[in-house]
């Protein structure tokens, strides 16, 4: 029997919080009220995926770029004490979809936040060869505007024969931004690594009308000569954005700034 997809959530002196996937119809104005995020006309990214914290140096880095971030977008982040102090000491929440167990702490998508989400939907996707599931997460916070932003976060399937396994990962996801109105960011560690996969993951963009964040000075890891991370944004503007180069992981950090207001 396929296991129940939830996310856990993680607030400085509260007990871990066990979140299911919410009801498309909730994307609605029936949503429940909640604390804007702070300075949002401003908005601060960090995206990276963290190796399950396996090298040195992950900690400060996540200090230096991640601590002034409004949203931070890890994949593979593990969910151990030092991850988990950092979340709760420097964000109001942490939501993390355990795509699969290792032998101390699960790993998966973990979305840091400087508001708590009114709507949270953990999604996962099982890779066909190796049968290890990949995960996502649509969370929604209000913007100081009155505006709701939908943050996409994902970690996609990798090795799968074809785009058939790929493309279903992508379908809810598209569901979800379809049934919002409002500004999204989509981000995370793509795996886009073949020409199929990329003309897929830009296609399905396209579709539901999001736009690339383009670097500068682009030093995203690559495989067979692309890259596998990115950022796509709906209804915001770029104002800065940047790709950190660290062996604190097998990818580099990407950051962001979005400018939010109408």
């Amino acid at each position: 029997m396929r296991k129940k997809t939830y996310a856990m959530r993680y607030v400085a002196g509260q007990p871990a919080e066990q979140i299911f996937p919410g009801v498309l119809a909730h994307l609605g104005p029936d949503l429940p009220p909640g604390a804007a995020l702070p300075n949002s006309n401003i908005l601060r990214v960090m995206v990276w995926n963290i190796f399950k914290q396996q090298r040195a140096d992950w900690l400060s880095v996540l200090r230096e770029y991640g601590k002034d971030a409004q949203l931070v977008l890890l994949q593979e982040a593990q969910t151990t004490p030092e991850l988990i102090h950092f979340a709760t000491s420097n964000f109001l929440a942490a939501d993390q979809v355990p795509a699969f167990m290792l032998p101390q702490h699960p790993s998966g998508v973990m979305t840091l936040s400087a508001a708590h989400p009114v709507y949270c939907c953990p999604l996962r996707e099982r890779e066909p060869l190796l049968r290890l599931a990949k995960s996502a997460l649509v969370t929604v916070y209000p913007l100081i505007d009155g505006r709701l932003l939908m943050v996409v976060n994902i970690h996609a399937v990798n090795f799968s024969i074809g785009i058939d396994v790929y493309s279903k990962q992508l379908d809810p996801i598209g569901e979800q931004i379809a049934n919002h109105k409002g500004p999204v960011i989509m981000a995370g560690d793509f795996n886009a690594w073949s020409k199929q996969r990329i003309n897929a993951l830009f296609g399905f963009a396209g579709n539901i009308h999001l736009e690339e964040v383009r670097f500068p000075s682009d030093y995203r890891k690559r495989a067979f000569g692309r890259p596998l991370d990115f950022i796509f944004y709906r209804d915001l503007s770029v104002t800065s954005a940047s790709v950190m180069e660290t062996r604190a992981s097998d990818h580099n950090p990407l950051r962001v700034e979005f400018l939010a207001s109408k």
